[in-house]
């Protein structure tokens, strides 16, 4: 089930990226990520005004964002629908979003494990470094399991 919502969100974001990049913003872009992983990151206030400004600047790339990861993921679905339930891909999608979302949780939350997943999400906004540094170790660990364990792992 959380499979299902998080590539739909994964590839918005690459979308979202990808149309951005050509023109200027990801300057901007790279600003707000550094702002936002910095030692401490203060509130959700900033995190919401930045998004908030940015939609207001680019409403048409959200929209064509939408509609690119909207025809992306049905095709996928259709296509790759079987091979998204294989357990081998399953730890390679865990493996990817410890690695990049890791400090957020992400592959916690992907793995069922809810309680876990909010634990990184605190600990990214208490101690950046620290919750980067789990993910990374999550991701190592992931790596090195076998289908069996990792299947064990998820509450899926």
């Amino acid at each position: 089930m959380l499979q299902k919502f998080l590539l739909p969100v994964i590839v918005f974001i690459i979308v979202l990226i990808g149309l951005t990049f050509g023109e200027g913003v990801f300057t901007a872009l790279a600003q707000w990520l550094s702002q936002i992983t910095g030692i401490v990151i203060y509130n959700f206030q900033d995190l919401y005004w930045t998004i908030s400004l940015y939609v207001s600047r680019h409403p048409v790339k959200i929209v064509v964002a939408i509609v690119i990861t909207a025809i992306v993921c049905i095709w996928i679905y259709k296509n790759k629908g079987e091979e998204m339930n294989n357990q081998a891909n399953s730890r390679k999608i865990g493996i990817f979003l410890a690695v990049f979302l890791g400090w957020l949780g992400a592959h916690r939350f992907y793995a069922g494990h809810i309680g876990m997943g909010l634990l990184y999400l605190l600990l990214s906004f208490i101690w950046l470094p620290l919750s980067v540094f789990l993910g990374l170790i999550d991701a190592v660990r992931y790596i090195f399991m076998n289908d069996e364990e990792y299947k064990a792992n998820i509450k899926a």
